[in-house]
């Protein structure tokens, strides 16, 4: 039996293979330069989750014009252009198992170049003559950024709760998920009951997502996820296990967690202690089990919508979501 991954794979190739298209010929930089630094990441490994949903979510609309696919690559060269100021941000080495981008071109190329994306995506999204799209990514590009800075200043905070972490995640992550289809219902001209359906579907399946990439860094093997497991750790970022496993933790296994995450280098040994303990309090299983919720939350969404393969693919590709290896 084919896995879910192959199933889905197999379903959309042809949209895939559309949005690859797309996503070459709707960058138009003048420079060779921009040209280099954007495909090196943009071509490196990314699963293209934004602008296939963007795509679904317009036909599950009923949408059967000819710019869907132009219009989904906004979504990846925004979520591009946030990898390359990110990855600078963190001071990471590595990204989908290849050296970042800045240890190559140096942080002030790579800066611009996440810059040029961003304007890329307004002069495109301008094409659509929709104001309620412009807008859209005009919010979400800013509730990103300051996504980024929320988390940027809890760095290293052991008093942050779930909360935080959630408006964090929410901003940086599962709102451009649910622009995604948020857009794609609007280029489709839905009903205002379906375009609300879509996002928040986008916004559940955007929650999960993060989760399962932040239990990923516990949990995965470095050579799968492309990246050194416990980076996020290494970094001050406190995620859901972390944060769920030092709130039930006896006196003495929480000032042990907090003298590991204080160290500015955290060791080996350092890590597996610490991921013990998350093991220990329930802080895997329990950011599984808020992962999941969303999950089925963000499949509720789509009952609104008639039974079609783009509402099955949607479907697939919230459980898709939990099962991910990178």
């Amino acid at each position: 039996m084919k896995g879910l991954k192959e199933q889905i794979l197999e379903s959309v190739r042809p949209d895939l293979d559309e949005i690859e298209a797309a996503l070459t010929e709707n960058l138009k930089p003048n420079l060779p330069l921009v040209s280099h630094v954007a495909k090196y990441i943009m071509f490196g490994g990314g699963k293209r989750i934004r602008p296939l949903l963007m795509v679904l979510s317009a036909r599950l609309c009923g949408y059967n014009g000819n710019y869907d696919k132009t219009l989904s690559v906004v979504f990846e060269y925004l979520h591009v252009a946030t990898l390359l100021h990110d990855d600078l941000v963190d001071g990471a080495d590595i990204r989908r198992g290849n050296p970042v981008a800045h240890s190559i071109w140096g942080n002030p190329a790579t800066v611009l170049v996440g810059d040029f994306l961003l304007a890329r995506s307004i002069a495109i999204a301008t094409q659509t003559d929709s104001i309620p799209i412009i807008n859209i990514l005009a919010h979400t590009t800013a509730q990103m950024s300051e996504g980024e800075i929320h988390q940027l200043l809890c760095r290293g905070d052991l008093a942050v709760d779930e909360t935080d972490y959630i408006e964090v995640i929410r901003r940086k992550t599962a709102c451009l998920l649910q622009a995604a289809c948020q857009a794609g219902a609007l280029l489709a001209d839905a009903p205002t009951e379906q375009v609300q359906a879509l996002a928040d579907y986008g916004h559940n399946i955007g929650i999960a997502f993060q989760m399962a990439d932040d239990l990923l860094d516990y949990t995965a093997d470095t050579s799968v996820l492309g990246k050194a497991t416990g980076a996020d750790l290494r970094e001050g970022k406190l995620t859901l296990p972390v944060i769920y496993a030092l709130n039930r933790a006896t006196r003495e296994d929480r000032k042990r967690m907090e003298t590991i995450i204080g160290d500015m280098d955290i060791t080996e040994s350092g890590f597996k202690t610490v991921l013990e303990l998350i093991e220990k309090y329930g802080g895997i299983t329990y950011t599984g089990d808020r992962a999941r919720e969303h999950i089925e939350q963000a499949k509720k969404c789509l009952e609104i919508f008639d039974t079609s393969r783009s509402r099955t693919l949607l479907e697939q590709l919230a459980d898709y979501v939990l099962v991910r290896k990178m």
